[in-house]
């Protein structure tokens, strides 16, 4: 299947780039020139624009920093899309928004997907991220070739939208759970405890994490790079929170959460890494929550392989 792809940012480029390395025959699109250059001279084709993309691919993929940037890409598609056609929204959106534009999908005669990923900018690098997907089980399986290129495990979450609504769940649990190991590495800290220590019990106990095997080991080497932003964390939690509104769930966890981050936005910048959400705690205690021995960067050291289904309780 001739295939396109929107959005070379941090995550969409490590997408693309593992249906690069797959022999997809892939069309790229972004704003940013540079970027489609560097695809350009890894063997893609320049998809000029989201008209032409829809125009000469079977499937297009959109990886985007907003709703609003998909919605943009879509109308532009959307004259161009019916029968052999299809959608696949791996940006993390809003649920009814991709149900909207996908009933407009459908309409056409096309087919439609939403197919967020979570696992961290590493990898989605090597072609070993989870993918949720969101369709109807005929376009499910029309796609898998495609999800096992870009990702380990697959889930095949339900209807349209479904895979969504979880994807911003499990951004929520994620930045929770950066707040309160910030809050617990800076206890101990205080509490006058070796971080390195604090960091290999935290990593044997039941107050492990995929957030401490990754977030963690940035903040103590103090590179505090994760490749996600404070504006994209706002998105989600955001997501989340409107989730909750819309279904009458009365939470109080996620505002503070909101405050904090918005009050790291304040602080550091609109786009800062969220990582330096732990320079709050700094800021407010004096103290330096770093270590000897951490990485700059994340490296997911498990070779790339094919994925496959993920079997779902249903």
């Amino acid at each position: 299947m001739k295939t396109g792809f929107i959005g070379l940012g941090n995550v969409g480029g490590k997408l693309a780039g593992s249906l690069l390395r797959g022999a997809v025959p892939l069309k790229v699109h972004d704003l940013d020139a540079d970027l489609v250059a560097a695809f350009v001279a890894r063997g893609a084709g320049d998809g000029g624009d989201p008209v032409r993309m829809m125009q000469d691919c079977d499937i297009v993929i959109t990886c985007l920093p907003s709703p609003a940037a998909s919605a943009a890409v879509v109308a532009k598609m959307l004259p161009h899309m019916g029968p052999g056609k299809t959608w696949i929204e791996m940006s993390t959106t809003d649920a009814g928004e991709v149900q909207r534009l996908g009933a407009e999908v459908m309409a056409r005669g096309g087919t439609v997907a939403d197919c967020p990923v979570s696992g961290g900018c590493h990898r989605a690098d090597t072609g070993n991220i989870s993918i949720y997907a969101g369709c109807d089980r005929a376009t499910f399986e029309r796609i898998l070739p495609l999800l096992t290129i870009m990702g380990r495990k697959i889930l095949h979450t339900g209807d349209l939208g479904s895979a969504s609504v979880l994807k911003v769940m499990t951004n929520y649990l994620a930045t929770a759970n950066l707040l309160t190991l910030c809050e617990a590495l800076t206890v101990m800290k205080a509490a006058g405890m070796d971080l390195g220590i604090t960091s290999d019990a935290i990593a044997i106990s039941s107050g492990n994490s995929f957030v401490h095997e990754t977030e963690s080991q940035l903040i103590l080497s103090g590179t505090r790079d994760v490749n996600f932003t404070m504006d994209l964390v706002q998105k989600d939690i955001g997501l989340f929170q409107k989730l909750a509104d819309l279904h009458g769930v009365p939470l109080e966890i996620s505002p503070l959460i909101i405050d904090i981050m918005s009050d790291g936005q304040r602080r550091f910048g609109e786009r800062a890494q969220s990582d330096r959400i732990i320079e709050r705690l700094e800021e407010a205690t004096g103290l330096d929550i770093t270590a000897p021995g951490f990485p700059d960067r994340l490296v997911d050291t498990e070779p790339e392989e094919i994925g496959a289904e993920v079997a779902a309780r249903r």
